[in-house]
Order: C-alpha cells, then structure tokens, then sequence
C-alpha cells in the first residue's frame, strides 16, 4: 500500500484524502493536512514511484487511481478526496470507476485531458545535479540553480532530495517517471460520471484549467463548481495556503 501521512483521529466526518503532484509527495501538505484536522482526519499519500511508497516500472492513471481506492478502503471505505495535478487527474480516474468510495471531489488546477508540455527537463536537470559531498539543502540549491533557473520549482524539487541517505538520494523513481511522461501528462479517456459534488479550484494564473476544458469537465462530472484563487499559479496551494485551506474547508463542511 501507499506510505501515508496521518494528521488527526477519526471523526463522524469522512477522513480527507490529499493526493499529490508529479514530483511531489504527502509532506507538501503537511501544513495545510494538520489544519484540516482539527474536524477530520486527514490521510496524505506518497503515490507510487514518490516519497516512501512502492516502485513500480509503470505509472498509469488507472494504477493510481487503484492505490488510492486501497487506502481509502483501508480508512472505512468512503472518503472526501482532494488532488493536485497528476494527483487530480489520478482522483477524477478514481471517481469515475470507483465514485461509491467518494463522497466530495476536490481537483486542484488540472482538468480531464491531454496536455502538450512536459516535465522531463525537470527530471533531466535531477538527474545531472552533482549530490558528491552535499551535506545541506542549501548546497544543493546552489548547484541545482544552474540547471533551474526557477527558485521556487528548486524549493518544490529539493524537498524530494534525501539528504539523511549515503550517498544523497531523490525521493523519486526517476527513470520511470521519465519513461511515462507521456501517460502522465496525458489522459487515458476514461468513460463514466461521477454524480456527487465536486469543485474544481485553480489558479488564477494558471493555465491549467481553460474555459474550454469547462464542458468536457461538466460531462464527467454534472455536480461540478469552479473557483479560482487570485493572483495565484498552479502551485496554488503554496501560494495561498490559507486561501486555499479555507475554500477546501468551506466546499467539504458546506
């Protein structure tokens, strides 16, 4: 099963599931998971080839949305469930082939269809970072600034970044995300609705979610709201934490 994170004890509400991003992993809501925990549990997952969870040599969108359904069965078998980007996408599969195991969908920033860019460079620049005698996260931002040129995409990838390991090591299986970007910044064309409610948040700098991804959203899932955060990119939720605890906070207790 996942590794996971587990903020707060079980409560008459569905425990909270937060799934994230490529290159991600659960310690990126650690902050905004132990808030939300004051009225729930909060479950945070690594995905598969993330943080301490399992390798595996592949990485589709219908394996993920399966390990998640595991966890959530694990937990009492009906969860809210809230994911970020490749972690959204991975919480839509899931609500479209398993929707009785969710009760509120919460995707952040990323909509139901193929996108054109990818993310290997980020990979590639990992890859080439020279880990020989880092001891300290700040060397290795040094070294990483030549390869990226972007302080906060460094901060967001450092975190990955094992320092406690001999030799330093990422959190990430690397070579196999690499080999699957097509599959992860794809969508598999998964068929089925999803009945219950479900709010898509983006950033309103992002362009992620456009006005015409809005009907191919409303035809998977009818129940569907749109918000946006102001002033925010795609990493809305280290943007305006508060900003977005409060609107994730506000959808589930409505």
């Amino acid at each position: 099963m996942l590794n996971t994170l587990v903020h707060g004890a079980p409560t008459d509400a569905p425990p909270l599931v937060i799934v994230h991003g490529l290159y991600g992993s659960a310690r990126n809501f650690n902050v905004i998971a132990k808030r939300l925990s004051d009225t729930r549990q909060v479950i945070a997952v690594d995905q598969r080839n993330h943080g301490e969870s399992p390798r595996f040599d592949t990485h589709t969108y219908p394996e993920m949305a399966d390990d998640i359904a595991e966890v959530i069965e694990a937990h009492g078998g009906h969860a809210d469930l809230l994911g970020h980007s490749m972690g959204g996408k991975a919480a839509m599969q899931l609500a479209l082939t398993r929707g009785d195991l969710i009760r509120r969908l919460i995707i952040a920033d990323i909509a139901p269809v193929a996108y054109n860019h990818s993310q290997r460079h980020l990979v590639h620049a990992m890859r080439g970072l020279d880990l020989t005698s880092v001891t300290t996260r700040g060397e290795a931002n040094e070294r990483l600034a030549a390869l990226i040129e972007d302080e906060r995409v460094r901060a967001f990838l450092l975190q990955s970044l094992d320092l406690k390991a001999d030799p330093p090591r990422w959190r990430l299986n690397l070579d196999v995300l690499d080999a699957c970007m097509d599959e992860i910044t794809g969508w598999p064309g998964t068929e089925g609705v999803f009945q219950g409610s479900a709010l898509f948040l983006s950033g309103e700098l992002s362009d992620y979610v456009l006005p015409e991804h809005r009907a191919t959203i409303r035809a998977l899932f009818p129940q569907a709201r749109f918000a946006k955060l102001p002033d925010t990119g795609h990493w809305l939720h280290a943007e305006k934490p508060r900003d977005f605890e409060a609107t994730v906070d506000m959808f589930l207790s409505a």
